[in-house]
């Protein structure tokens, strides 16, 4: 299997859209529609349903077509990576984890490996686009109006509507270091947008940066972007790599960028459309109440005020968006894909991690189950603690369930299994107190401050446990082998490889029985 791609991989959305197409995984949307709760209501139905991509051409008050769902199920995110296979990006982690943090190779593979990324960086780096197809169209500040632009407003009590799913780009006021992020921008007039973005951010550290030196932020936002470019601003990256040099390191050349017509930025210069504007530090809005990823609406809280001065597009622009709320969503997808990314960072910072799963039904981020080798008294303690501190993303998870090597981290059942089994409440459970915690966690005593609890369901050994455990059932391999070899001849082939469905062993999934409705219907 090859690491890297050794073909150009297109960073133009139209030609992920014409692949999704060509793969039935594209339905266009001929029908008028608004961009105000009608267009997330159709699309949160045709996601939880697995449904395709969707793309509406026709969208009152805006010329522009909407595409939403591109990401909506974890096929269609791998084909955004260029690969066939979720597994397949535990690869690209492989890569990452010798970037996040490099030591001295051991041996001749190792030094192979290393001479690999250093080239491979080598052919990343950025290209500079000088007739780019962003600026097809120039909009000035006197022509500017961004009640245009179909911005969703998801759900009834939503401030605004909202830009979701472009590239916010800053620059490091002191270093010149670009930062990418994906942050939510509500509309507040026709020239400017707040912005919604974590203190702990580059584009919030950029901005106190800027503050300091008594200097106003530039900012550009790229809408309508290859999705490889979304996933690299989420890939939680060596700090030192720029979301540019990821993103080209994997397509297998550089990511062709074009400067801002105003403002001292680089963006993609395939961007279906660019804001570009800047910040006064100080100034600030009151941003949101919007539905979120937890499934409530988040509060209102007062945020940078970016004041817009120019747009740029390209001809027949479309306009790529997404939602928040209780998953699946899209971004439940998108942190699914980047578990893979994770595990091997993850398993080179602590070694005993053989595998771990962060459920889309606890957000992607609240509850993680990880495996680890067992080999001494309180190793699942450690684990834990080792886990909330192993990489940013990991600040705010809330649960983190340790198990044996043996148990597969991704079937429920499993992991329910062993929690009932080896797991004693009085004994087992490690809760931390008042932890630095995420403040849309309606759950917490104190917003912004919660506990953290680890829960050992590994097998127990030496002074961990006080009586001999029960031995466990098993078969002779012999007696399975034989089973095996029998099996043709008992007439149960058609079973080989066969997933039954959950709802057999009384799981009652809400995708599964829409569907089921559906089909009676």
């Amino acid at each position: 299997m090859k690491l890297f791609r050794q073909e150009p991989l297109t960073r133009d959305i139209r030609d992920f859209l014409t692949l999704l197409e060509k793969k039935g995984q594209l339905k266009r949307i001929s029908s008028p529609v608004d961009s105000d709760l009608e267009i997330a209501a159709i699309s949160d139905r045709v996601l939880g349903m697995g449904g395709p991509a969707l793309l509406f051409e026709n969208v009152k008050g805006s010329s522009m077509p909407v595409a939403v769902n591109l990401l909506g199920t974890m096929e269609r995110v791998v084909w955004s990576m260029g690969l066939e296979k979720q597994e397949e990006l535990e690869d690209l982690g492989k890569k990452l984890a010798l970037l996040q943090q490099p030591r001295p190779p051991k041996g001749l593979k190792e030094t192979k490996a290393f001479a690999s990324v250093a080239w491979d960086l080598l052919k990343a780096r950025p290209d500079i686009d000088l007739l780019p197809p962003c600026h097809q169209q120039v909009i000035s500040e006197k022509d500017l109006d961004l009640n245009h632009l179909p911005l969703l407003r998801p759900w009834p009590e939503d401030a605004g509507g909202a830009i979701t799913l472009g590239l916010v780009i800053t620059k490091d006021p002191e270093t010149g270091v670009p930062n990418v992020g994906v942050y939510r921008l509500q509309r507040q007039s026709a020239k400017s947008m707040t912005v919604h973005w974590l203190s702990v951010r580059g584009g919030a550290r950029h901005l106190r940066k800027a503050a300091a030196m008594n200097k106003k932020l530039e900012v550009a936002v790229a809408i309508g972007v290859h999705p490889l470019l979304v996933m690299a601003a989420a890939t939680p990256i060596p700090v030192q790599l720029s979301e540019w040099l990821f993103a080209g390191l994997y397509a297998g050349e550089g990511v062709r960028l074009t400067k801002c017509k105003t403002i001292d930025l680089q963006v993609p210069s395939h961007s279906e459309v660019v804001l570009e504007g800047s910040i006064s530090p100080g100034e600030e809005m009151m941003d949101g109440p919007f539905g979120d990823h937890m499934g409530f609406y988040g509060g209102a809280e007062s945020s940078p005020l970016i004041r817009f001065h120019c747009m740029t597009q390209r001809k027949k622009p479309i306009f790529l968006t997404t939602f928040s709320g209780r998953p699946p969503k899209e971004e439940a997808m998108l942190a699914i894909a980047l578990n893979r990314i994770y595990t091997p960072i993850l398993k080179q910072q602590i070694p005993e991690i053989i595998d771990f799963f962060l459920p889309m039904e606890a957000l992607s981020y609240k509850l993680a189950v990880i495996s680890i080798d067992k080999a001494y008294p309180g190793q699942a303690k450690r684990a834990a603690m080792a886990f909330w501190s192993a990489l940013p993303q990991f600040t705010y998870t809330k649960f983190v369930v340790v198990v044996d090597s043996t148990i597969n981290v991704r079937d429920p059942r499993q992991v329910v299994w062993v929690l009932s089994s080896q797991v004693d409440p009085q004994r087992d459970l490690f809760v931390l107190e008042n932890t630095p915690f995420d403040t849309l966690d309606f759950a917490s005593e104190n917003i912004g401050l919660g506990g953290r609890l680890a829960i050992d369901a590994t097998t127990k050994i030496g002074p961990e446990k006080n009586h001999d455990w029960g031995k466990p059932l098993t078969r002779p391999k012999e007696l399975e082998d034989k089973v095996d070899e029998r099996w043709e001849e008992l007439g149960l082939s058609e079973l080989e490889n066969k997933k039954p469905s959950p709802e057999l062993f009384g799981y009652v999934i809400d995708e599964l029985m829409r569907q089921k409705q559906i089909n009676n219907s």
